[in-house]
């Protein structure tokens, strides 16, 4: 059932995987870096060790979660 009123709660699994820079985009780490590293490409590795912007079609879900970043 959907919160209607009261205080918005922040959802702790999302504030743990986002981060909300200073001009309000939202950072999130890439998928693929936990295992079967073996097969890829150097330089496909050191892609998914840095962190990216969140799609377009996302940021609205997102920061529904983060309601107070």
């Amino acid at each position: 059932m959907a919160r209607t009123s009261g205080k918005a709660k922040t959802r702790k699994a999302v504030a743990k995987r986002f981060k909300v820079t200073g001009t309000g985009k939202i950072l999130r780490r890439k998928q693929g870096a936990r295992h079967l590293m073996q097969k890829k490409s150097s330089k496909r590795k050191r892609s998914l060790g840095k962190a990216t912007l969140v799609s377009d079609a996302d940021i609205k879900r997102v920061k529904a979660s983060l309601p107070f970043h």
